[in-house]
């Protein structure tokens, strides 16, 4: 009679070891889920803010453009033949002054991003444009590359660098 309790224990055991391996897995996946959920909103609200910057220069909206910028006033604008700017406070007053001229268009496709949980970058093309320069339109083609970091649960611009690729007035 002993042997006989022993195969039924084994059975029984296997059992409840089986149902709680299920019950573990589904709780796995169920966090994995809101892991994976997280990492959907964390890439969405990143480029939710590039694309409301991008959006608040081609309005020339000062400030939207101030939205999307580090409360901490960390910033750095990189652009091909000056100096770097190196504050928040610098970046608005240069864009300022800019947004001043309202002859010119600009254009903006973003081409990649990378989002990290603090960190994050995306690369753009940037068509810059003026119905008359020295008497003729002109164009400036540019890849721009912006870095963000989340502050306080949401992203802000900390990095913005470009490069021209082609201009109406290089020499061909």
């Amino acid at each position: 009679m002993k042997s006989f309790k022993n195969y039924l224990l084994i059975p029984i055991v296997f059992i409840t070891l089986l149902m709680a391996a299920c019950q573990n897995s589904a709780t796995i996946d169920e966090s994995q889920l809101n892991k994976d959920s997280d990492i959907i909103n964390n890439e969405e609200e990143f480029i939710n803010t590039l694309e409301k910057h991008l959006q608040a220069v081609s309005n020339k909206d000062l400030l939207t453009l101030k939205s999307t910028m580090s409360p901490n006033g960390n910033m750095q604008l990189i652009l091909p033949s000056t100096e770097i700017i190196n504050s928040v406070d610098s970046f608005m007053s240069f864009h300022a002054e800019w947004f001043k001229d309202t002859i010119w268009t600009f254009e903006t496709k973003i081409l990649n991003t990378e989002v990290g949980d603090k960190l994050g970058f995306g690369v753009s093309e940037v068509i810059y444009r003026e119905p008359e320069r020295d008497g003729k339109p002109y164009f400036n083609r540019m890849i721009v590359s912006y870095d963000l970091m989340k502050t306080d649960s949401k992203w802000y611009i900390v990095k913005d660098h470009a490069s021209s690729i082609e201009k109406s007035t290089d020499k061909k």
